[in-house]
């Protein structure tokens, strides 16, 4: 696939996952009646099942990353040119940005509205490091044991780690960036999104070189 191609999927792709988290995550409050449980069951199911949808759709076109974390994961393994990866992390964030845009339009919701939901503190960072940790070794363990399950594991993974970490792993620097734009139920304040982002991608790095020796696989290249 070309370039403009891939960068298509990917800006499409991220749109579409954060139309799904922050449009659900807005419906499930309005449903939920302050139950906070059941509104992050709301979130949950559709973000595990966007994730699955638009992997199988678009892993053909870009290998549906969808998240700057993965891609520089790909990047360490010389799977990706890192002028393709910084292509792919710019499509990624704007992809994001204007999903979450997108979502605020569909339930008349401000459309520029920074969130005042912190995340921060060692809990949440722990948090965000065993998420991302947890989905890039998932993503390169399945890839290697059985790669047309890729999509399900993902989707799998992100329904479960919403509920076992502390973040409601974000797991994902486009998603943190985007999500720091929307002041609803899935929002982080914008002063907490360095610290998520930055862990993110330490987090990234080290699962791609443990994953790397545990799989037993010779660097690329």
């Amino acid at each position: 696939m070309t370039l403009d191609r891939r960068l298509m999927a990917e800006w499409l792709g991220t749109f579409s996952l954060l139309a799904t988290v922050v449009g659900s995550g807005i419906m499930a409050e309005r449903l939920a009646g302050g139950n906070s449980a059941l509104a992050l069951m709301g979130n949950t199911f559709p973000t595990g099942a966007i994730l699955v949808v638009l992997i199988t759709v678009f892993g053909p076109i870009s290998g549906a990353h969808f998240n700057p974390a993965v891609t520089l994961g790909f990047a360490i393994r010389r799977e990706i040119t890192p002028r393709d990866g910084a292509f792919y992390v710019l499509a990624q964030i704007l992809g994001g940005v204007a999903g979450v845009m997108a979502a605020h339009v569909m339930f008349e919701h401000p459309l520029f509205d920074p969130s005042t939901t912190a995340r921060g503190g060692t809990g949440q960072w722990v948090a965000e490091f065993v998420a991302t940790f947890g989905l890039v070794g998932t993503i390169l363990a399945c890839l290697k044991a059985r790669p047309q399950a890729v999509a399900m594991a993902v989707g799998l993974y992100i329904s479960a780690a919403y509920w076992f970490t502390s973040s409601t792993s974000f797991a994902n620097p486009a998603v943190t960036i985007a999500r720091g734009l929307s002041n609803t139920f899935a929002g982080i304040a914008p002063g907490d999104v360095v610290a998520f982002v930055g862990v993110q991608l330490v987090a990234a790095a080290l699962a791609t070189w443990f994953f790397r020796w545990l799989l037993d696989e010779a660097p690329a290249g």
